[in-house]
């Protein structure tokens, strides 16, 4: 119709249509996809078939709390218009009972009432409610007539007070929720996988809009994804966590500005074998979990959001958007989720492994690395050495020996390299003591 019209030319409509026709699967491949965790952080998780639904009534607090807003107002309502009716009930018996509702002779002496000015149902709901809600118009009141309705009174106080306590707590609670305070905690919308410092790095970025900080903050990043056993029992959510860079060598953040969060991927990680073909068809899920402790209100909070196949941009990073400006640091939140592309091969973490020849049977933590303890020279002892693979270790200067013996080779003179070594000289000390 734009293109009818003239506000789009033919050749852009024409290469629209091309392109979708062409990637189909794409789309279908995004509807058909489920999450757990969605952007906004909620848990995409629908619990069927809950045969023990009393379970929910023993903690009442927690599910009235974790009800939506017009479901506990409907509940707040009708409790205390189911109490004020109760009582008005038992009210008007009251004073039925003693007869207070009778026509009584205006000429005559009238006997003392249990409850002043109660001729009615209408009357008692009154009285009722100015009781629980302690408003005391004047009009009515209890009397020392009957000790009964002196004993209703109090309980209907005592009741009043405990709905008044649990309502108020849950409104409380349902405003001072932790969830928000995420609301102001924003993850980038896309993650990225660029390289840093020689290595595949998958990145987000995550900020904090308020100026009041998260204390104690921690990040942790999970993998979820269907995995087989050896013994082919499949198991449809796996959780991976995933180790956070950082040169404390915790989860810890300090989440005063925008930070880049990233992962190194190598050996050991899920995504040592992912590489830029093999990610859209990938059947995982990133899910990022920012906890910390608010400074204003002490509650602790839970900030959430995940990343699929899909929203991980291959061979791209976060472009800068903190400037220095008036002698302090100023953010431009308008670039938070901005990325340029950067050159990266379209391997995966272990082919890139394998070209640089790094095989399976390198070197490890455990292995010895070669390192001994030679003379120096007098008084002295020098530390060297280089790494070895399952061979003997080599002292530094066996290089040094090499070169010298083919220098005196080409000059027709052949010179020896002596050097003691620390086993060696403690052996001929030891001689020359025994035969002094």
């Amino acid at each position: 119709m734009l293109a009818r019209k003239g506000l789009l030319p033919d050749g852009f409509l024409l290469t629209r249509l091309a392109e979708d026709a062409a990637q189909p699967n794409r789309f279908r491949s995004k509807s058909q996809r489920a999450r757990f965790i969605t952007k906004s952080g909620s848990c995409n998780v629908a619990h069927k078939n809950i045969r023990e639904q009393g379970r929910f009534l023993q903690d009442v607090f927690t599910t009235m709390v974790d009800l939506k807003w017009q479901h506990s107002l409907l509940i707040f309502t009708s409790a205390f218009l189911c109490s004020w009716m109760l009582f008005a009930m038992v009210w008007w018996l009251l004073a039925f009972a003693h007869g207070d509702l009778e026509p009584r002779d205006p000429n005559g002496d009238e006997p003392v009432p249990c409850v002043t000015a109660i001729h009615s149902f209408t009357s008692a709901f009154l009285f009722s409610i100015e009781v629980q809600v302690t408003i005391g118009f004047g009009g009515r009141m209890v009397t020392e007539e009957c000790p009964l309705a002196i004993t209703v009174l109090i309980i209907q106080n005592i009741l009043g007070l405990i709905i008044n306590a649990v309502m108020l707590g849950c409104v409380f609670m349902k405003t001072a929720q932790a969830n928000r305070r995420a609301e102001t905690l924003i993850f980038s919308r896309n993650a990225v996988v660029a390289p840093r410092n020689g290595r595949p790095t998958f990145m987000f970025r995550v900020g904090d809009l308020r100026k009041s900080m998260i204390i104690s903050a921690t990040i942790q990043l999970q993998v979820i994804r269907r995995t087989v056993t050896s013994e082919g029992e499949v198991i449809p959510v796996c959780q991976l966590d995933i180790q956070v860079e950082n040169p404390l060598r915790s989860n810890g953040i300090f989440l005063v500005s925008p930070l880049i969060v990233s992962h190194t991927v190598e050996r050991g990680s899920p995504l040592y074998e992912v590489s830029a073909q093999s990610l859209p068809s990938e059947d995982l899920e990133i899910i990022v979990i920012l906890e910390g402790v608010v400074e204003t209100t002490g509650i602790t909070m839970q900030a959430r959001t995940s990343y699929t196949p899909e929203e991980i941009l291959w061979g791209r990073r976060f472009v800068s958007i903190m400037t220095e400006e008036d002698g302090r640091y100023c953010v431009d939140y308008s670039k938070f989720g901005n990325t340029v592309p950067v050159r990266m091969p379209g391997l995966s973490a272990k082919e890139l492994d394998q070209t640089r020849g790094v095989q399976d049977g390198g070197p490890t933590e455990g292995q010895p690395q070669g390192w001994g303890l030679v003379r120096a020279g007098r008084g002295g002892y020098r530390r060297g050495g280089r790494t070895c693979d399952g061979a003997a270790s080599r002292p530094w200067y066996a290089q040094a020996e090499k070169e010298d013996e083919k220098m005196t080779e080409k000059k027709g003179q052949k010179k020896t390299v002596q050097l003691e070594e620390i086993g060696r000289e403690i052996e001929e000390e030891a001689l020359e003591e025994m035969s002094d």
